[in-house]
């Protein structure tokens, strides 16, 4: 059974890693593929408004006994009644019946009457209602305002956040990513957009924009600490990161999309079209789409815009050089890699990526630096250790079978309250 804790530990730490930056181009074909799809719906298919954007009539049935064949009564009503067009007609909550067509005016009554005829209910069961699409136009004019709005003050708030305008540029590009799919779905399937599916919309957009700057914030933690040490080259770096927002991304997703899921099931069974309904659904498809944006797609393509950066480019030659100098120093002749403090021997650099974590808590950099350490003026070197004592150390500092004990960085020159040289002055 897969112990899913593990799992994650073991990705924060970097014992277990998923290469995400490196299959990038595989990441950018399938959104290329969706994005294609969700184009060739909206243009093709064209988008199928509600009737509070193309204006209308509405009736609806109460008290329905038999909802068999209610799309032909619908049809065979309305055109008793002298209205024109398209007619939607929708079953609600098992008894109810709506029924969707042309603006009815002067026919609004025979509709009514023909309806209440067909279904067999008393006229009083019938109700009408007139929408005017300018409405609908309003709406969907605020909707895009409210939109450009928010796209240039996520693209400020996240350049001064960061300090670059490349995970701003990146993390935009995620949102009109998710934004494009989301609505090329609808496009598709022929789901109805509705003022609700546009607050769903927008709301996705700050889902999505969340869970890319969570990402973001361990990315510069990453690249910080990287160009400080010199030992992870930035695509490293952000690699890293992904793998240890991985398992938080898919906890949030889950959590967020099993009650919009419940509401979905209830809303398709039992509820019918509604504003329920059209909110959740335009959420589970924009969060799902988000979780994939912020984890194969900002993070790519932040690597892939920064990567020309001569920061990065002198990174990535000075961390390349320093995993090289790890790799030989941990391998060279086929010899055992130097011991650490601990007595355990660091594993070669064939067993591991060089600079980043392998068994016993130590990297192949750190067997460089111990070794180098070892080799000063007063220091016990390992060649001067004979089998038998560090055979005797190692067995009584690690118990068999059991993995070697992180040692800090400071303390594998020696003991922490090591005796210092005297200063020139008192020699």
């Amino acid at each position: 059974m897969v112990n899913f804790a593990q799992v994650g530990n073991d990705l924060y730490t970097g014992r277990r890693s998923i290469d995400f930056i490196g299959r990038q181009k595989t990441w950018y074909a399938v959104s290329a593929v969706l994005i294609t799809l969700a184009l060739v719906g909206i243009f093709a298919r064209g988008l199928n408004f509600g009737i509070e954007f193309r204006g209308g009539s509405e009736f609806r049935i109460n008290g329905v006994s038999s909802t068999q064949g209610y799309e032909q009564k619908a049809q065979t009503a309305i055109q008793k009644a002298g209205i024109g067009g398209n007619v939607v007609a929708t079953v609600i909550g098992g008894n109810s019946v709506r029924v969707q067509t042309e603006a009815a005016n002067e026919h609004n009554e025979p509709a009514k009457e023909a309806l209440a005829a067909g279904f067999g209910v008393p006229s009083t069961n019938v109700s009408a209602s007139l929408i005017g699409p300018s409405w609908g136009q309003s709406v969907s004019s605020k909707a895009i305002q409210a939109l450009i709005v928010f796209l240039v003050l996520v693209a400020l708030v996240m350049a001064v956040y960061f300090r670059t305008w490349t995970m701003a540029v990146a993390g935009l590009v995620a949102l009109v990513h998710d934004l494009i799919i989301t609505v090329g779905i609808y496009a598709l399937f022929g789901f109805e957009i509705t003022p609700s599916s546009m607050i769903g919309f927008l709301t996705i957009l700050g889902y999505s924009l969340y869970d890319t700057v969570v990402v973001f914030d361990k990315v510069r933690e990453n690249t910080n600490a990287a160009m400080t040490n010199r030992r992870r080259t930035y695509r490293q770096a952000a690699n890293l990161a992904v793998n240890q927002t991985l398992v938080r991304s898919v906890n949030t997703t889950v959590v967020a999309l099993l009650p919009i899921a419940a509401i979905l099931f209830v809303g398709f069974t039992m509820l019918g079209p509604g504003t329920l309904l059209d909110l959740s659904l335009a959420l589970f498809v924009g969060i799902a789409v988000g979780a994939y944006s912020s984890i194969f797609i900002a993070t790519p393509l932040l690597v892939d815009l920064r990567r020309r950066e001569p920061a990065v480019q002198e990174l990535d030659r000075v961390a390349t050089r320093t995993q090289a100098k790890a790799t030989v120093g941990a391998g060279a002749g086929g010899s055992p890699a130097p011991a650490d403090s601990s007595g355990s021997s660091a594993p070669s650099a064939s067993a591991s990526s060089p600079g980043l974590p392998v068994a016993g808590g130590a990297t192949a950099v750190d067997a460089v630096v111990a070794a180098g350490r070892s080799a000063r003026p007063g220091s016990t070197s390992p060649s001067s250790t004979s089998p038998s004592s560090t055979s005797s150390s190692t067995s009584s500092s690690t118990p068999t079978g059991a993995p070697a004990r992180e040692v800090h960085k400071w303390a594998q020159s020696g003991p922490r309250n090591q005796p210092k040289r005297p200063p020139k002055s008192k020699r």
